[in-house]
């Protein structure tokens, strides 16, 4: 008989680490599913060359740092910042991303990276640029149940100089 029970006792402490398994599994996959969204939001709101929309995708008191240093602080600064850009150099842009990759650091924090693509930029002259690419890597954080960007840097992969490392040479 007591065998029967611990038996059973067992059963059901395994079953609801089961259930908490495949029920914290589910969040995170709902969680990068959304982070996804939003990602998704502020590449749309980036073509439409809508600041606000831009600007909505982070919290109130982000922070923004472009690839070449340049910041900005808090959703209405970020706001300000690009408004003119889309009015000019980025007017014709068109930013295209592609996989979103996603580290948890807790449930309400992640880091995420997502290699971008640029098509369409104008120098102040109006004169096309090359097409670029580069990384944005977020740090978002989850707030009343929605996720937002608290800190953004973007990486332009175009702007660096060639390396001069060979892939085989390890720096010692």
């Amino acid at each position: 008989m007591k065998t029967n029970n611990l038996n059973f006792c067992l059963l059901v402490i395994a079953s609801a680490g089961l259930f908490l398994t495949i029920r914290a599994e589910g969040k995170v996959e709902t969680d990068q599913q959304a982070i996804a969204a939003l990602v998704d939001r502020f590449t749309d709101a980036w073509n439409r060359h809508d600041a606000h929309a831009f600007a909505a995708v982070f919290a109130d008191d982000a922070d923004f740092t472009n690839w070449r240093g340049t910041s900005a602080s808090g959703r209405s600064k970020i706001e300000e910042f690009h408004a003119p850009m889309f009015a000019t150099i980025f007017k014709n842009s068109r930013l295209r991303q592609s996989s979103v990759r996603t580290r948890f650091i807790r449930p309400d924090i992640a880091a995420v990276d997502v290699p971008w693509d640029m098509s369409g930029v104008m120098d102040a002259g109006g004169n096309p640029r090359p097409d670029r690419h580069g990384l944005l890597d977020f740090v978002m954080a989850k707030d009343r149940g929605q996720w937002q960007i608290v800190v953004m840097h973007n990486l332009d992969l175009t702007a660096l100089p060639s390396s001069t490392v060979s892939p085989t040479t390890t720096n010692r």
